[in-house]
């Protein structure tokens, strides 16, 4: 282990704002990861030397360098009663198999994200105050309301990009983890260092969080979450390809085409990072690895939805399990969620 001052400065990098973004509209499984090919040569740095270089680059807002890419976000949670192959625009399409997004990363305040669909696009674009959301297909554009005191939506932690995941992944390794570095691998076709996060909480489902850091500008390319008692990842995000140069200007330039509906407000519903729910309505027990968050939840509201009624019965509620995530509904209302074993969902339900 190495020291906590080390890892909270790491948990600070500048990670691109366009976190906001939702990946539910994402069709279509794109290409898989790069994986590793050959083994890259990189000089050798220990757990500690590596997340402290990395803290030493990135350690303000916006520092990321100028990038544009091809981002995979794969998941295969292993959800009892999700259909094999969800579709349409639904968050459950995020749950199995592969989906695309694309990046343009010029500043804090210059980027935008695509979601390719079969035979549209949808995009947010932020470009020095102004903000746009533009769906191809309903041929709508949404001139986002930013706040008069920020540029752009502050960076959320979320895992729509693989900076964005690394930092989730570090800040929940503040607690009892074990840290290592791992085989170099080969990710875009850049070779990467692997940092290797492992909880030591029995309670926990995550076997290791795997960071591939790259080896030349330190920005990290991937990130895997492996379950116990699995080989595959049972959630990856990671670039397929990048490129880091600054992308070409028109890449953040948005004009409406003719014919399409312009409205303005705020990113919509399902593009925020939580839904709007009153200030106390959530809860957070425990902390690091073995978090739970607690809401209320309305289940006869979702009494014919396929993953509820899969639940197992349990005393005061019912359980689904999956690969690497528990969740307790329980019977007064009451919505549990965390990566650890049911059974400690029930010892915080009480």
């Amino acid at each position: 282990m190495h020291d906590m001052s080390t890892r909270a400065r790491a948990v600070r990098w500048g990670v691109p704002a366009a976190a906001v973004l939702v990946v539910a509209g994402a069709i279509g499984a794109g290409p898989v990861i790069a994986a590793v090919q050959g083994e890259p040569q990189l000089p050798e740095l220990t757990a500690e030397q590596l997340i402290g270089e990395v803290s030493a680059k990135w350690s303000g807002p916006g520092t990321l360098p100028p990038m544009s890419g091809t981002i995979v976000e794969t998941a295969s949670l292993g959800i009892p009663g999700l259909p094999a192959a969800p579709v349409g625009t639904s968050p459950l399409a995020l749950l199995s198999g592969s989906h695309e997004l694309k990046v343009w990363y010029g500043s804090a305040d210059r980027f935008r994200l695509a979601i390719p669909g079969a035979m549209s696009e949808q995009n947010v674009i932020f470009n020095k105050g102004q903000a746009w959301w533009w769906d191809s297909a309903a041929n709508t554009a949404t001139k986002i309301k930013l706040p008069a005191e920020a540029p752009a939506p502050a960076p959320l932690p979320t895992a729509v990009t693989p900076p964005d995941a690394a930092r989730q992944a570090l800040a929940m390794a503040e607690t009892d983890t074990a840290v290592s570095v791992g085989n170099d691998a080969t990710v875009a076709g850049r070779a990467a260092y692997e940092l290797v996060l492992a909880p030591k909480a029995a309670e926990s489902l995550v076997r290791d969080v795997r960071l591939a850091i790259d080896g030349e500008t330190l920005v990290p390319l991937r990130v895997q979450v492996f379950a116990k008692g699995a080989a595959e990842p049972a959630f990856e995000v990671g670039f397929d390809s990048i490129t880091f140069a600054e992308p070409a200007p028109e890449n953040f330039t948005f004009t409406p085409p003719p014919g399409a509906k312009v409205t303005e407000g705020d990113l919509p519903a399902l593009t925020r990072q939580h839904p709007q729910m009153p200030a106390g309505d959530l809860a957070l027990t425990g902390n690091g690895w073995t978090s739970v968050v607690t809401l209320p939840f309305d289940a006869a509201a979702l009494k014919d939805n396929p993953i509820l009624a899969s639940a197992r019965p349990v005393e005061g509620g019912r359980v689904i399990t999956t690969k690497l995530v528990s969740a307790l509904v329980t019977d007064d209302g009451r919505l549990l969620v965390g990566a650890v074993t049911p059974e400690t969902l029930e010892k915080a339900a009480g």
